[in-house]
């Protein structure tokens, strides 16, 4: 049954081998689960109801990649989009958690239709090869930011000249009873901590230990330094020791009940739209999303597909030039987007086809039922759920850091000495990670890009796509500037 319905002969492989990828794959990728609500809690989201929102995505999307494309991909949801969700939209753009959750599922229902027509190798092609390796590496010089900051390897000193507003008011030098929030301006100097704190040093304990471990090669790093740092984290006074046993799971079950389905709800993707101003900022954010994740999942079957044979010449001749879902790379796409808008109705950010899924690969794994192996991996660690609120967020930032760094490697395909590639490459890697947004990362790159291609009268190199999404992208910064 196995044989004739994964189709294991014709890829050249067996059920032992498939089984050993997809817990090799499962390993590999594990840390997700406590990760993922480390992040999205941050929102205000309960983290328990995250961690089996984490979970549920994670299953629901691989077991789609295994048994509809017949592929050894696992989905689950994306650090890139976890933390455009949590530091973009809700702490950069102001929205709630239950909106950002509508705004995950839109882009699960724009990605589905447009993956399903032309449109989607349309936008594929539109976008120049250059920006699209600046985008991947922006949201890794992101991640990595986000990662050093949580580890609080970095301070901020900011003196009374330049601080722009206190609690929300214009600043003019008075004080305040209490600070809610403060903004500084461009004078605010960035320093690094003295590592006198408890949690930063365990944090730079556990970014040794996972470096060492990732340079070694060693199998599950991620998941091993999380488990070893936490537990260095007890007598250091920073792991909670505090573990409720049986009640963790009602109250998981519990967690998971206030979120599921929020997406849809009065307080989710209904309460977006009302306003013109906040229409255009929702088609925008949902755009970069979606285009984050497409080229994230595309980059990814390419990368380790390709050259391990999963996906023919044919089969990307048949991506590129036709409509549907007839071949590999057609399906899993569309297993990718259904699982994000699963994952906005379940409670978590977009999912993305996972690069960690190229470990088992490695390991032989060529069909759906290493996707099928992963995806019961994933079921059977709700058992995991005492340990959510254990593990500290020393243990996860070192996560972040690291696969920042694995994914800068885009970087180096980007030709650095034209002038004309090299200036919006920049500013879209830079802006992701120093404006804190994805978005405006996006906008910058492909505002440069018009602009320059514009004065060199290179109109033929500026796709309708990217004249459309630009001009929205600097009418929305002008709507931000005059309201």
């Amino acid at each position: 049954m196995l044989e004739r319905f994964f189709k294991l002969s014709e890829n050249h492989t067996t059920v032992r081998t498939e089984v050993i990828a997809g817990i090799t794959t499962f390993v590999a990728m594990a840390y997700i689960i406590f990760l993922n609500p480390a992040v999205l809690s941050l929102t205000g989201m309960p983290s328990q109801g995250v961690f089996l929102a984490t979970i549920l995505t994670a299953v629901t999307g691989t077991l789609i990649t295994g048994l509809f494309a017949n592929l050894p991909y696992a989905l689950a949801p994306s650090i890139g989009m976890q933390a455009m969700f949590t530091y973009t939209i809700v702490f950069g753009l102001g929205y709630t958690w239950q909106q950002a959750l509508g705004m995950v599922f839109l882009v699960g229902l724009v990605d589905v239709i447009i993956t399903l027509t032309k449109v989607r190798s349309l936008i594929v092609k539109s976008i120049p090869a250059q920006l699209k390796h600046a985008i991947a590496a922006g949201i890794g010089l992101f991640i990595a930011y986000i990662g050093l900051k949580n580890a609080g390897f970095i301070n901020y000193l900011v003196n009374s000249e330049n601080i722009i507003s206190l609690n929300n008011s214009p600043f003019h030098g008075g004080g305040a009873k209490a600070i809610e929030t403060l903004t500084g301006n461009g004078g605010t100097t960035p320093e690094i901590t003295t590592f006198t704190d408890p949690s930063v040093l365990l944090a730079l304990i556990g970014l040794v230990l996972l470096v060492l471990l990732v340079v070694a090669n060693v199998p599950g790093a991620f998941l091993i330094s999380v488990f070893v740092t936490t537990i260095i984290g007890i007598p250091m006074g920073v792991t909670n020791t505090h573990v409720n046993g049986l009640s963790s799971f009602s109250t998981t079950f519990h967690d998971f009940g206030s979120i599921f389905g929020q997406a849809l709800g009065s307080n989710g993707l209904w309460s977006m739209f009302n306003s013109p101003k906040n229409i255009l900022i929702v088609i925008l954010t949902v755009f970069s999303m979606g285009l984050s994740g497409l080229f994230d999942a595309i980059g990814t079957f390419i990368g380790t597909g390709i050259s391990s044979g999963i996906f023919s010449k044919a089969d990307q001749k048949e991506f590129y030039e036709n409509k549907g879902f007839k071949s590999k790379m057609d399906r899993g796409l569309v297993a990718d987007t259904f699982a994000t808008m699963f994952a906005g109705i379940f409670g978590t950010s977009n999912t993305t086809t996972f690069i960690e899924a190229s470990t088992g690969i490695k390991a032989g794994g060529r069909t759906g039922l290493t996707a099928v192996v992963v995806a019961i991996g994933f079921l059977l660690s709700i058992i995991a759920a005492p340990l959510v609120n254990v593990i500290p967020s020393a243990a996860t930032a070192p996560i972040l850091v690291v696969v920042g760094i694995m994914m800068m490697n885009e970087f180096k395909a980007i030709d650095w000495d034209d002038m004309e590639v090299a200036v919006p490459a920049f500013f879209t890697s830079a802006f992701m990670a120093f404006s804190y947004s994805i978005s405006y990362g996006i906008a910058a790159g492909f505002i440069f890009y018009v602009l320059i291609k514009t004065v060199k009268r290179k109109f033929s190199e500026i796709s309708v796509i990217l004249w459309i999404v630009s001009l929205l992208f600097v009418l929305n910064f002008i709507v931000i500037a005059v309201s």
